[in-house]
């Protein structure tokens, strides 16, 4: 399947770019995107191994493009690499501190680069476009960790860094990328200044990629999966679509109490030997 899956979803990509400038996304394309995330769950219990871009790419796909009509494909291809990178550790956290310690990246750390030169970073143009990339996940994909407080405010006390914060700043640092002549001679231009003007709704659609197949289920999917599996087993006899069945409830949370068919058990026998006056078949 892992390279089946990766050459759908290039042909998905590539149709999108045949058409840049337009949505595309009729009937028959979003069916080929349901198909292939319906595929991830068809066998429950086996991991399968798949290309990470393939799947960020079809994620983004999905949400962006089907979702919300989106028409430009650099800007789907760009965020699919974005979160392939940010699987490591070191782009969110980028500088080390104190005992090697990773830290964020603020958007304090941009204007101290800017105003001493830069260190971290080669130009303006790779520091701000990294600092409006982690702005950008931080707020697409773990929205509720912003939360949190960070020092740095008035007397020393903590003060709270909240979504605002970040998809202002994140928003100022796509600009300034934009307007680096660097982002012409790398063609990212256009790109970054999509990022900068509408970066709500790019965290909009990252926020139910995040919600609906990273940090959660897609809770609809899983139920028709069970639902076609306990089917089958009805169908067959086959006990490993019951065993598959019970095992997408369980990602369910269901009350077994509630669905006795599902969940029953088998019932004991009693073997006894056979007497002497017993027929054996």
């Amino acid at each position: 399947m892992t390279t089946a899956f990766a050459q759908r979803v290039e042909e998905l990509k590539l149709h999108i770019r045949r058409h840049d400038g337009r949505n595309v996304a009729d009937y028959a394309f979003r069916r080929q995107v349901d198909d292939l995330i319906s595929a991830f769950y068809d066998d429950i219990g086996i991991v399968l191994q798949v290309p990470l871009r393939s799947v960020f790419d079809l994620l983004v796909i999905k949400v962006l493009y089907v979702q919300r009509g989106s028409q430009d494909a650099a800007t789907l291809d760009y965020l699919g690499d974005m979160l392939t990178r940010y699987l490591y550790t070191r782009e969110l956290f980028p500088f080390l501190g104190p005992g090697g310690k990773r830290q964020p990246y603020y958007f304090s750390s941009l204007l101290e680069e800017m105003q001493r030169g830069f260190t971290r970073f080669q130009n303006l143009f790779e520091a701000a476009r990294r600092y409006g990339d982690n702005a950008l996940f931080l707020t697409g994909l773990f929205p509720q960790s912003l939360r949190r407080r960070r020092g740095g405010g008035r007397l020393g006390l903590p003060r709270p860094v909240d979504t605002a914060y970040f998809v202002s700043t994140g928003k100022a640092s796509y600009r300034l990328a934009a307007e680096h002549e660097l982002a012409e001679a790398t063609q990212m231009r256009p790109v970054l200044y999509r990022l900068s003007h509408h970066f709500e709704l790019y965290m909009d659609a990252l926020n139910e990629l995040s919600e609906r197949y990273i940090m959660g289920l897609d809770l609809d999917l899983i139920a028709d999966k069970m639902l076609d599996n306990f089917n089958r087993y009805r169908q067959t006899g086959d006990e490993r679509y019951l065993e598959n069945a019970r095992r997408y409830a369980a990602l369910l949370k269901l009350d077994e109490s509630r669905f006795p068919a599902l969940f029953r058990r088998p019932r004991g026998y009693i073997i006894r030997q056979a007497g002497p006056r017993d027929d054996i078949w």
